[in-house]
């Protein structure tokens, strides 16, 4: 273990690890398991994923448990999230069996940066695949890159599990009705750049964006899904804009599993009045619990935590989905992966 390393004060950013795994797909068929100790690629400046955004990534973590073992969280949901992204841009969909291998040889291959347990840190996995080939016309590439980089990441509370404020501005849309959304691709990402920098600016955490095409219903929070409590129920936004995302659909698992009915559906702006808990979910943070949303377009504000506390049931099912990552609680699921 690398020991020299401050774990829980690591920010969540890039830090070099000792190799990354690659793999080419060229005349039709993927190649080769690639194991590299370079941190750069070699690309054509033509190559499809500068000009035309052919690129889509994943994130997923390994955590050391407290019995000592490796555990991967949910690889073969952020594989299958991979494949779909890939199909609805046109790039080679990444074979689940690749995937697997390549996750599990490239955290294998870096273990000594798998912070120790009870560090609150993990070790960030961070898929991604892109065009290759060189042309300026508008079309699909023919060759395609895959490769996985990991880098050890500290305690996203680094203050403690407290509520932060997030903001609504019409003004932005994540994505197009019918667009990307629904797939992890980079350029989803750049759009939101504007309205985040705005958004931290103004002294909020996030944006939750609405709907893009009438203004009227809750879609995505800042890069993270949203997701609140009303009446006892675990409700979180229905969208084809919205990312699939693994850690709210944990969350949806285990809220019934106690016992929650869960519903995702629609969620209109005004619903936001009568909820008493809301967290934005995603690999990050789990949850990151809110206390206020205020809508700048029309002056609302909604308080959500009135104690600046984070509500009994985001607590809950952070602290239950945590224990199951770390090997303190069992995983009836099978959702981890113990890397061997």
């Amino acid at each position: 273990m690398n020991n020299e390393l401050d774990w829980a004060h690591l920010s969540f950013g890039y830090m070099p690890t000792d190799y990354n795994v690659r793999c080419w797909y060229r005349n039709g068929k993927w190649g080769e398991i690639e194991v590299s100790s370079s941190d750069t690629v070699n690309i054509h400046m033509a190559a499809t994923a500068l000009h035309y955004g052919q690129e889509i990534f994943e994130g997923l973590k390994a955590f050391r448990g407290k019995d000592g073992k490796i555990r991967v969280f949910r690889l073969e949901e952020n594989g299958a999230r991979l494949r779909r992204s890939a199909e609805g841009i046109m790039m080679a969909p990444v074979p689940e069996e690749l995937f697997r291998e390549m996750v599990l040889k490239v955290v294998k291959l870096n273990e000594r940066f798998i912070p120790p347990y009870g560090s609150g840190a993990s070790l960030y996995i961070r898929p991604l695949e892109i065009g290759m080939s060189a042309q300026v016309g508008v079309k699909p590439s023919t060759e395609f890159m895959f490769m996985i980089l990991v880098t050890p990441v500290g305690p996203y509370f680094k203050e403690g599990f407290k509520p932060t404020n997030i903001c609504i501005m019409r003004e932005f849309d994540r994505v197009a009705p019918k667009g990307t959304g629904q797939w992890k691709v980079g350029g989803n990402y750049a759009a939101s750049i504007l309205a985040g920098e705005r958004a931290h600016s103004l002294g909020y955490s996030a944006v939750l964006y609405l709907d893009p095409k009438e203004k009227k219903y809750l879609d995505e929070c800042g890069p993270a899904n949203f997701f609140a409590i009303k009446d006892g129920k675990y409700i979180t936004p229905a969208s084809e804009s919205i990312l699939p995302s693994v850690t709210n659909k944990s969350l949806m698992q285990l809220a019934e599993d106690m016992g929650i009915e869960v519903e995702r559906r629609h969620i209109t702006v005004d619903e936001l009045a009568d909820i008493t808990e809301a967290a934005a979910c995603g690999t990050a943070a789990v949850a990151s619990p809110v206390g206020e949303i205020d809508d700048l377009d029309t002056g609302k504000k909604y308080i959500v935590s009135k104690n600046g506390e984070a509500g009994p049931v985001t607590t809950a099912l952070y602290n239950k989905l945590r224990a199951i990552q770390y090997g303190e609680e069992e995983d009836v699921h099978g959702w981890n992966t113990i890397v061997e």
